[in-house]
């Protein structure tokens, strides 16, 4: 069975000018199977619409936590950024290139992006990358981030293992 890994991140992603000063910066990567799509908004679709009842139960948590100090639920990031254009799961679709594309939201404690690239591997298979980059701005953001940092790298390999049983079937 193919399993998500910690690589490095990658230096010509969009988000490497963001990287100097991050509170949170890490890179996940899978093999894809042969068939899955060369799309990535498809590939970001399987990503993060398609999560694990537990995942959904943890998000469902830490919105009503932390609607007590105001900050955005996923529901309302995602349907703010439906009217502005495209979101992919709750996240707003910032941009989008032949190789990568870019989601992510701004709020009163923090700032995230999170990039996903399709590489080619070095075995000529390909794989997918995700970026996750955060900036926080305040005790709030700090305290949050350190809450939510192991179980965002759990959910970060889920997914990514998730697509890919999906993707294969």
């Amino acid at each position: 069975m193919i399993k998500a890994r910690a690589v490095p991140v990658p230096s010509d992603s969009v988000l490497a000018p963001l990287y100097v000063g991050a509170d949170l910066l890490d890179a996940f990567a899978i093999h894809l199977p042969s068939g899955a799509s060369d799309d990535l908004e498809v590939l970001a679709r399987a990503l993060f619409e398609r999560q694990a009842g537990w995942i959904r139960a943890l998000t469902w948590v830490r919105d009503a936590v932390m609607a007590t100090v105001g900050v955005k639920s996923s529901r309302a990031i995602g349907s703010a950024a439906a009217a502005r254009g495209s979101a992919i799961g709750y996240f707003p679709l910032l941009s989008k290139s032949g190789g990568e594309l870019v989601v992510g939201e701004d709020d009163r404690h923090l700032d995230f992006r999170v990039a996903i690239l399709l590489r080619t591997g070095a075995a000529g298979g390909r794989e997918l990358v995700v970026v996750t980059v955060v900036h926080c701005h305040n005790r709030l953001g700090r305290t949050y981030l350190a809450v939510i940092a192991p179980f965002h790298r759990t959910i970060l390999r889920a997914n990514l293992d998730r697509a890919v049983r999906v993707m294969e079937g």
